[in-house]
């Protein structure tokens, strides 16, 4: 399984670290000298291409997709570098850009995923007592507190039998074009339509004394009555590095925690992918009634038989608007909400679909093209990128960017992207250089990929639009993203001349 490694920074150091679409967090240990090199005189935009140049072509074994153009509409856009833009790679968690710019403009920012209980009648002894999920990814446990409580206000006393009704999001809830391995760890579990807690077992982990195991705390206590630990973990000295490395095992219930902290540092979350998707959901709830004294005599999961007719809506809880779960997908590269918004976008294209995620990505396709993204230039299989038979070009990803530049909602799919050396996963990237909050990108990271793609504001130029795309082979990715991150900060320091 893949490691966390979890970044620190030092004095003479500058630590630049990227969260992967896997959840997996690499951490790049750079000399500020060389950034500050990199910033210490600007570019002349008619020097861009042989700068560029030098910087791509220094690294063997690394394919380069990039395009930079001058941020604009249609017809006023200049392409100031471009090294074999239309090339279609691995993106990685750079998929995500097409996942959240088509659920925006499809669905608005306003949006929310409704999670709603019906019943058969508004009695207090009810023969069938039905939740019904539309894949909200930020459903919690507390939530299914929520919606017992309200049905105990409304006088709901007992149910013959809990359903759970797991048929909004139809096809597979694992991603068949996943590694087997990602789909053990939180950042690679099921996506349905009876989502909670991500379907992940959480749990936070605190160093104790050097030599001690990490202490771990379930996210959730009842999760303690259905899965095992398997605490491998330990607490090192300060002067150690740190990863974690959460997962289930394939054939069981039982957690498995590996890896390490420092003592006194802060504690990190994390989480291993449930097996049960929906039922999983439904024992929460399950709990929850019985904490609200409302009594359930059976329970069980109906994914391919919708709510019957004439059932009465007696609950109803709500996900924050869409420009909030964008905000979690972009910023934090969320695999889960962007599988999620994936399969609702296939939902809205169509209603009927038998596999939510081809529907997504058709209804991606539907809602991009006519903004000015070329089709041909992109093959999803997935929402997140974690899948590596995802295609894009860094063309494609320009196209998007730009066209989302002009949408109504810009500003909020603007608001969802990291902020170099502020927010997201560039907080710890380009720290102290002038690309500090001059930059709003994607990152993305797998196996032999290393991505970016977003916005700059130079010191002394017009607003850009870039996408950085590399896959690598015998390379490290610190080494490719040293490279990438110098060619971000001379776009910052460009200016006319």
């Amino acid at each position: 399984m893949p490691n966390i490694a979890i970044a620190a920074l030092s004095v003479s150091f500058l630590v630049s670290a990227t969260i992967s679409q896997a959840g997996v967090a690499q951490t790049v240990v750079v000399p500020i000298s060389t950034f500050q090199q990199a910033q210490s005189t600007g570019v002349c935009a008619s020097n861009l291409t042989n700068t560029l140049n030098r910087i791509v072509t220094r690294t063997s074994g690394v394919r380069w997709g990039v395009l930079v153009q001058t941020q604009g509409a249609v017809g006023s856009r200049r392409s100031l570098y471009a090294w074999n833009p239309r090339t279609q790679l691995i993106p990685a968690s750079n998929n995500k850009i097409f996942t959240t710019a088509a659920a925006l403009q499809r669905l608005g920012a306003a949006y929310r995923m409704r999670t709603i209980v019906t019943g058969n009648s508004t009695s207090a002894n009810l023969s069938t007592l039905r939740i019904l999920g539309q894949g909200d990814p930020s459903l919690t446990t507390a939530h299914m507190t929520v919606l017992a409580q309200r049905l105990s206000q409304r006088g709901i006393q007992q149910t013959a039998l809990l359903v759970g009704d797991d048929t909004y999001f139809r096809g597979a809830a694992i991603n068949p074009n996943w590694d087997a391995d990602d789909t053990l760890a939180g950042y690679g579990a099921p996506v349905n339509s009876l989502m909670i807690n991500q379907n992940g077992i959480g749990v936070t982990l605190f160093p104790q004394r050097v030599g001690q195991p990490l202490r771990v705390q379930w996210d959730d206590p009842s999760d303690a009555q259905d899965y095992r630990l398997n605490n491998q973990s330990v607490t090192v000295s300060a002067s150690q590095g740190e990863s974690i490395d959460v997962y289930r095992d394939r054939n069981s219930r039982v957690v498995n925690i590996e890896g390490q902290l420092r003592v006194g540092s802060v504690s990190e979350p994390a989480a291993a992918a449930i097996n049960n998707p929906g039922n999983y959901l439904v024992q929460k709830f399950r709990n929850a009634l019985t904490a609200a004294k409302i009594t359930v005599n059976q329970a069980t999961v109906v994914k391919n038989t919708p709510a019957l007719p004439g059932e009465v809506e007696l609950a109803v809880v709500e996900s924050p608007p869409l420009s909030m779960l964008l905000n979690e997908t972009n910023q934090e590269s969320n695999n889960i909400y962007a599988e999620a918004l994936l399969k609702t976008v296939g939902k809205a294209q169509n209603p009927n679909n038998l596999d939510a995620t081809a529907a997504g990505v058709a209804g991606v396709k539907a809602v991009l093209t006519p903004l000015g993204v070329d089709a041909n230039q992109y093959t999803m299989v997935d929402g997140s990128g974690l899948a590596a038979n995802n295609r894009a070009s860094a063309e494609a990803f320009v196209q998007t960017l730009q066209a989302m530049t002009l949408i109504p909602d810009a500003a909020t799919f603007r608001a969802s992207l990291p902020v170099a050396g502020v927010s997201g996963t560039l907080k710890s990237r380009f720290r102290n250089t002038a690309a500090q909050g001059r930059v709003q990108a994607k990152t993305g990271t797998i196996s032999g990929v290393v991505s970016l793609s977003g916005y700059v504001a130079p010191l002394n130029h017009p607003p850009l639009v870039f996408s950085i795309l590399t896959n690598a082979s015998g390379v490290s990715a610190s080494t490719v993203r040293n490279a990438v991150d110098e060619m971000v900060l001379v776009l910052v320091g460009i200016r006319q001349c």
